[in-house]
């Protein structure tokens, strides 16, 4: 996959990546306001317990911790933890609904990027992963950096 000069990767959720095995990945749109703009770009949210759900034939995105912003005043700053509608076309909720409700899968945000001035989520269709998956993961990251070692000493 080719990367784009015009995306820019701001918040990475890489407990997602370890803690769920991720099946399909989506790009959503985020209704945010102005402060949580300058939050986000200026790498100030935390996207570790957030999660997607499906009401009302809309797509919402809740515990996406958004730090108030430095300079604004507090009549005008967000609620951090507010829930936030995610933009995507119909087709694409109705999939995500189906998804979440038969095989038991939930979807997560994997990170926040800038694409040509719009931030955008990249979520995840995740099924979690056993304790064991998880041990086993580390095991193959740790020999992997053995032998990276070993490579680099000779």
């Amino acid at each position: 996959m080719a990367v784009d000069p015009n995306v820019k990767t701001l918040v990475d959720n890489r407990r997602a990546r370890f803690e769920y095995d991720i099946l399909e990945t989506y790009e959503a749109g985020i209704q945010l306001t102005g402060t949580e703009v300058k939050s986000i770009r200026a790498g100030k949210a935390n996207l570790q317990d957030a999660f997607a759900l499906f009401r009302d034939g809309e797509a919402w995105l809740h515990n996406l911790h958004i730090s108030p912003h430095d300079t604004a005043s507090k009549v005008f700053n967000h609620d951090p933890t507010r829930r936030r509608k995610l933009l995507l076309h119909r087709r694409e909720i109705d999939r995500l609904r189906g998804l979440v409700e038969q095989k038991g899968l939930t979807v997560v945000p994997l990170k926040l990027v800038l694409n040509r001035g719009w931030i955008k989520a990249h979520l995840g269709v995740a099924r979690g992963k056993k304790l064991h998956d998880k041990r086993q993961a580390i095991k193959e990251r740790q020999t992997q950096r053995e032998i990276q070692r070993e490579l680099k000493e000779r």
